[in-house]
């Protein structure tokens, strides 16, 4: 098994769990926050929208300059939301199948202007600031959704909910 399989195989279980939690998006909600310094939920849920986006310029790119990179587009709705997050998916999901095992070793580059964030190899980047990072912020979605009264899917296994 190669190592763009293994990826794979985890990009294809963890984008199915993480559609099931953002199809619970309680769009009325949107602008809440659990803390004044916090990200809103409709924020929050745009941006696990976005993530998988990011692994096409991680495979496809050798750096990715996130300097001029606006906020958050609205959250408008679940159907949006859901369809922006479809798309992202089968382009990223795309991308990956396209890699090499070779290619995955390459050094990758996050940027910020000139400042360099970090450099790492692509196969890394992908576990990390793709996965990881989705992984993370779904963690986080789903304390949101519990706060707001929001029944929880399966993630990892039953919640208190299924």
């Amino acid at each position: 098994m190669t190592l763009t399989d293994m990826l794979l195989a985890e990009f294809d279980n963890e984008m199915k769990v993480t559609r099931a939690v953002l199809e619970r998006t309680p769009v009325a909600d949107a602008a809440w926050k659990p803390h004044p310094k916090s990200t809103s939920l409709g924020d929050l849920a745009v941006h696990i929208a976005t993530i998988p986006s990011w692994l096409v310029p991680t495979v496809t790119e050798p750096e990715l300059d996130l300097g001029g990179a606006g906020g958050p587009a609205a959250l408008e709705s679940v159907e949006q939301l859901l369809a922006r997050f479809d798309e992202n998916v089968r382009n990223a999901r795309a991308a990956l199948a396209g890699a090499r095992d070779a290619s995955l070793a390459e050094p990758w580059t996050l940027r910020s202007g000139s400042h360099t964030v970090f450099t790492a190899p692509r196969g890394a980047v992908i576990r990390s600031f793709v996965m990881s990072h989705l992984i993370h912020h779904r963690g986080q979605f789903t304390v949101y959704l519990r706060l707001r009264n929001v029944p929880l899917p399966s993630v990892y296994g039953p919640t208190a909910d299924v």
